[in-house]
């Protein structure tokens, strides 16, 4: 006789094999509490994670009560893998999935301790982070974007922040710029998507318009401009 497999059994199986299928997005979260569990920082990069503000503090009280006395540097709590590193009042957690690689959330905590280290020049302690929460941030966007690690080398981090260890801390002038080539890089890629979506709609449309006319359905400026660069291009 062929065994069979029960419905449930081979969709618990499906679900398994999926939860260990290799993912770009290794981060579930990154956060930053004092020595009395207080959050400074923290990042939630899986939306079905914690979805709440009373769930993600939580996570963190439990996660710190485990771990701030201990000497190990990965915990295992709550299906996660938790890897953490601490500096006098300063508790710095990494958080990935229960199959995730250790070596890869670890590279990823080394490489923020690092630059963070080299911003607040070796200062690693809550006052001065709470000085330099602008440049902490951009700290972490350059390492980690959407739980995806965009860079595991503190050097590389700190040229990407338009910070030197030998010039002065991250200046308004530094953190302005950065934004503003974010901002510049997401408005590219929106126009791109617009602009093929826009010459999807006047395939869709060419049978039943003249292209004057198809011209004429988007009158804001910004729209006008990419309907114009479609049409010359067709």
């Amino acid at each position: 006789m062929t065994a069979q497999t029960c419905p449930r059994q081979h969709r618990n199986n499906t679900m398994d094999s999926l939860a260990l299928e290799p993912s770009l997005y290794t981060v579930k979260a990154v956060f930053i509490l004092d020595n009395d569990g207080n959050r400074l920082l923290s990042k939630y990069y899986d939306p079905e994670l914690y979805p709440s503000m009373k769930e993600q503090r939580s996570f963190e009280k439990n996660v710190f009560n485990k771990t701030h006395k201990a000497d190990n540097e990965i915990a295992f709590l709550e299906g996660m893998t938790i890897v953490y590193k601490s500096s006098i009042d300063l508790f710095f957690y990494v958080v990935g999935s229960a199959q995730e690689n250790e070596l890869m959330l670890m590279a990823v905590l080394n490489c923020l301790f690092e630059s963070l280290s080299h911003i607040l020049r070796k200062n690693v302690e809550r006052r001065c982070l709470l000085d330099n929460m602008d440049g902490v941030f951009l700290v972490v966007d350059e390492i980690i974007d959407g739980g995806v690690i965009l860079e595991s080398d503190p050097q590389q981090v700190l040229e990407k922040v338009n910070y030197r260890a030998d010039d002065n801390p991250l200046t308004e002038q530094s953190v302005a710029q950065h934004l503003t080539e974010k901002l510049a890089l997401t408005t590219t890629v929106s126009l791109l998507l617009l602009t093929v979506s826009l010459s999807q709609i006047h395939t869709l449309f060419l049978p039943f318009a003249c292209l004057p006319c198809l011209s004429h359905l988007f009158l804001f400026p910004p729209f006008s401009v990419c309907v114009s660069l479609s049409l010359s291009s067709l």
